[in-house]
């Protein structure tokens, strides 16, 4: 049977709340709680006392000559994390390393997000589309679009969405067998529920609750590709400049969470307390993909940056994308 390690620096109380916080916010950590065990030892055996981090002590650290250089980013960020997590914690001897090993093949993909005109002038295009004989895109697209954008759900959960996952009279839509094989409950906004109550009146009235809440005319599953085909011609008809880079039908999920933290921020929230509830709501599997967008909210609204890396810089990643 494995031993128990034993810690026993001066620092150690203070790297074993560390890693607890990390695992409570979904994190599994335990690469990182190697590492938080060899500074342990190295704290204690170069005769450190009290809670403090120099950049000597770090650089020494981090960059060992017995280490392999592959694993200097992973250290930077885990030291850099834990230096913000002391400072919000009240202690002032504390040196904050660089992350500057970062590998170079990182994805750079940076999401777009929306301004309040851009969306209006996408809705709009959206809205005004000609009626067609061959396509239902007209009476479909507006409430799909408004349903990504003011969920966040992901392409794939809405397309597969039944008439039988919404529930008009409580407001909300079910998403069953969703990534990581989650099901979970979205309520809706009344005018989304109102839109959605008239997509079926127009399209599903004489559908069976079996049948895809968005279908083609011929009453079969949109395939994605339709879908970020349409959304192309919208950017384009909304003088909206497009790329291979984006922007994509995916980033609508990512200016809902930003928007989210935007106005939680703006408006005072407790985010530690709200995380969690957007994490569920997005179908999150832990905590990476919240912290990332709030990461993404600081570097987006400059004007906001300095509360968020004051109040939750400890817990915000560092690093390239993720995108689920």
């Amino acid at each position: 049977m494995k031993e128990k390690y034993q810690w026993q620096s001066d620092i150690s109380d203070m790297l074993i709340s560390y890693l607890k916080e990390k695992r409570m916010t979904g994190f599994r950590f335990n690469q990182q709680e190697h590492y938080l065990k060899r500074f342990d030892e190295y704290y204690s055996r170069n005769g450190y006392s009290g809670s403090r981090l120099t950049k000597p002590m770090l650089n020494e650290f981090i960059y060992s000559a017995v280490e392999r250089p592959s694993s200097y980013y992973l250290k930077e960020r885990l030291m850099h994390d834990f230096a913000l997590f002391l400072t919000k914690n009240g202690f002032h001897e504390v040196y904050v390393p660089e992350i500057k090993s970062a590998p170079q093949n990182q994805g750079t993909h940076v999401p777009y997000i929306f301004t309040e005109e851009e969306m209006a002038q996408i809705f709009h295009t959206i809205d005004s589309w000609k009626d067609s004989f061959y396509t239902n895109r007209s009476i479909i697209d507006p409430v799909f679009f408004r349903l990504l954008y003011g969920t966040g759900m992901r392409i794939s959960e809405a397309l597969n969405l039944l008439i039988s996952d919404f529930s008009p009279t409580e407001g909300i839509l079910t998403i069953y067998h969703a990534k990581n094989n989650k099901d979970r409950i979205i309520p809706l906004s009344p005018s989304l529920t109102e839109r959605i109550i008239e997509l079926k009146e127009k399209i599903h009235r004489y559908s069976n609750d079996s049948a895809y809440l968005f279908t083609t005319k011929n009453n079969k599953r949109i395939d994605q590709s339709t879908m970020y085909r349409r959304f192309r011609d919208y950017l384009q008809n909304a003088g909206i400049s497009h790329t291979d880079a984006g922007p994509r039908v995916h980033d609508l999920r990512h200016n809902f969470a930003v928007k989210c933290l935007k106005g939680w921020v703006l408006s005072g929230e407790e985010l530690t307390n709200l995380l969690p509830y957007l994490a569920a709501y997005m179908g999150h599997s832990d905590f990476r993909g919240t912290q990332y967008y709030l990461r993404l909210t600081a570097d987006l609204y400059p004007n906001i940056i300095n509360r968020v890396e004051a109040d939750f810089g400890y817990v915000i990643p560092l690093g390239g994308e993720f995108d689920e």
